[in-house]
């Protein structure tokens, strides 16, 4: 499908290579306080979890054609999945010294860049809506449990830190190589399967029905000639 030039650079927030150096230089802030530590543990811990899960997906598919042409389903969105487990936390934090409402706000708007972030995955014709929503939903559960017991107080992020995250997110969309996930996802499949090449996407949805044939009548038709 036509798509813009918006979408292309929205998608490409998603990228674990563009979230995770950011993700680790606010851990490694974070983690410099007690109180903060919790947070980092269960974060990076729950987000391992999800990107093991979102990786053996893939790999299912590629390696071995395990997936769902009636959802149109060939494994777990990573943008979306790094996207909603990465941005609520990002934004909270930034939010911590507010009150609680504009923390509330920051943590809801995380998850809404998450969801552009998800929609812009179909744009470029990279997923299915079920994928992008499995994505969502494994990324929301690595962020969601973790912010919901959060205990920050009041912390201040530096000048530094803020501008050189914003600089980030805003020049390497459009000046960093392209992501090499999916080749790197690809070879894995391939060695562990045997296969010579991936399962693609058009092989599930073409892939020929077993045919249904009527079940044998208890009694069996009398030939036209019969004459008793």
């Amino acid at each position: 499908m036509p798509t813009l030039p918006f979408w292309h650079f929205v998608t490409r927030l998603g990228e674990a290579e563009i979230l995770l150096p950011a993700a680790l230089a606010l851990c490694w802030w974070l983690a410099r306080r007690a109180d903060s530590r919790p947070l980092v543990h269960r974060w990076l811990a729950w987000l391992a979890l999800g990107a093991l899960l979102t990786t053996a997906t893939k790999v299912a598919f590629i390696g071995w054609g395990v997936g769902s042409s009636s959802l149109n389903f060939t494994g777990i969105s990573g943008h979306a999945m790094f996207a909603a487990a990465v941005y609520p936390t990002l934004l909270y934090v930034i939010a911590s010294a507010q009150s609680p409402a504009k923390q509330h706000l920051a943590w809801f708007g995380g998850y809404a860049v998450a969801l552009m972030i998800a929609v812009s995955r179909v744009m470029v014709g990279a997923h299915s809506w079920s994928e992008v929503t499995s994505g969502l939903l494994i990324g929301t559960v690595v962020s969601a449990p973790s912010l919901w017991t959060a205990r920050i107080h009041h912390r201040v992020l530096p000048l530094w830190l803020l501008a050189g995250g914003a600089c980030w997110l805003a020049i390497t969309p459009v000046s960093a190589p392209e992501s090499a996930t999916h080749d790197l996802v690809t070879r894995l499949a391939l060695s562990l399967s045997g296969r010579s090449r991936p399962y693609t996407r058009k092989e599930l949805l073409h892939a020929p029905q077993p045919s249904r044939r009527p079940p044998p009548s208890a009694v069996e038709p009398l030939p036209a000639n019969f004459a008793g």
